[in-house]
C-alpha cells in the first residue's frame, strides 16, 4: 500500500453545498479567494513601454493601464494601429503595437485625453 497525500482527500462536490472552492474549501458562491486575487484598481495613468524581451531582438510597445472592456480594447488597438501604420493586438488587457512607436502613442493618447507616462528604459 502507498501513503496518501492530504490533497487526495480534498472536497470536490458536495451535494449539500454544491461546488467547492478548490484554495479555501467553501462553496463557490459564498468564497472570497478569487476575488481577492484579481489584480488592484489603476491609478488611471496610462503607461507605454517597450520590450524586447522573448521577441528575437524585435521590439514592441506595451500600452497598459487603459481601464476599458475588453471590446473597446480591441477598438482602441485598431486605431492606434492604424496611427502607426504596423500591427499588434491585445493580450490579457494590453496592448501590443509592433516596432518603436512611442511618441505616436504618447501622443495620439494624449490626444483622446488619457493621461499618458513613458514607462521603462
Amino acid at each position: 500500500m502507498t501513503k496518501r497525500n492530504k490533497e487526495d482527500h480534498r472536497l470536490v462536490y458536495s451535494s449539500g453545498s454544491g461546488r467547492v472552492c478548490p484554495l479555501c474549501g467553501i462553496s463557490k458562491a459564498q468564497c472570497i479567494c478569487r476575488k481577492q486575487l484579481q489584480a488592484p484598481s489603476q491609478d488611471g495613468v496610462v503607461r507605454i513601454s517597450r520590450q524586447t524581451k522573448g521577441r528575437k531582438g524585435s521590439g514592441v510597445c506595451l500600452v497598459t493601464g487603459i481601464p476599458l472592456a475588453e471590446k473597446d480594447l480591441k477598438a482602441l488597438a485598431k486605431r492606434l494601429k492604424q496611427r502607426c501604420g504596423t500591427g499588434g493586438t491585445v493580450k490579457n488587457g494590453v496592448i501590443e503595437i509592433q516596432g518603436d512607436h512611442r511618441q505616436v502613442l504618447l501622443t495620439a493618447l494624449k490626444d483622446m485625453g488619457y493621461e499618458v507616462k513613458l514607462a521603462g528604459g
